[in-house]
């Protein structure tokens, strides 16, 4: 029996961009129109590798600064989610270079909460393994009031359940902006401890 199952959803990808460098003040990203990918990522993105430092996100689990597998070198965002928070932050729009993100896609209903080791999976057989959700940072609340000062401040509580997925690279390959996303889901039930 298949792990994981083949579903009637695709995104379509929308925008492609990456940060060329991480800061802990704003976010800086550059858009293109398409991503060669190797098993580290995007190699001209700052969240390239295998591995990475461990930070905030897993100190319950890792001392910081701990060396661990890499399940964050792409961000993953919904076009629609990203449209809702705009409108929570009374913005005409989200600028995807604002989020840091890498790749947005649009058409996958409730984007932010598929399950974790999920798929997405292009025409060409690139395939991404979603790792969870990605929570709302500071960083991004920095950014956006510097190029928008009133409305970034409520960035976090706006975003909250909308901030899509981290990801990483399961099969090699390319992205290209019009490709559409196949999302296989796993075959398992959610987790109950009763």
């Amino acid at each position: 029996m298949p792990a994981l199952v083949p579903t009637d959803y695709y995104g379509k990808i929308t925008w492609l961009g990456f940060m060329p460098v991480l800061s802990d003040r704003t976010i800086t990203s550059e858009g293109v129109t398409e991503m060669p990918l190797d098993l580290n990522g995007f190699e001209k993105d700052a969240h390239y590798g295998r591995t990475r430092p461990s930070c905030s996100r897993v100190t319950l689990q890792h001392p910081k600064n701990t060396e661990i597998a890499n399940v964050r070198q792409l961000s993953i965002l919904s076009a629609e989610e990203m449209a809702a928070i705009a409108m929570k932050l009374d913005l005409e729009e989200l600028d995807p270079l604002w989020l840091g993100a890498t790749v947005v896609v649009s058409g996958i209903p409730d984007f932010t909460h598929i399950p974790p080791s999920s798929r997405l999976q292009a025409p060409n057989g690139t395939t991404l393994i979603v790792d969870m959700v990605n929570q709302p940072c500071n960083i991004v609340s920095m950014t956006i009031e510097q190029d928008k000062p009133g409305h970034g401040k409520k960035f976090r509580q706006a975003a909250q359940g909308r901030r899509g997925v981290t990801a990483w690279v399961e099969r090699e390959g390319g992205l290209k902006i019009g490709d559409l996303l196949r999302l296989h889901v796993p075959q398992q039930r959610a987790w109950s401890p009763d």
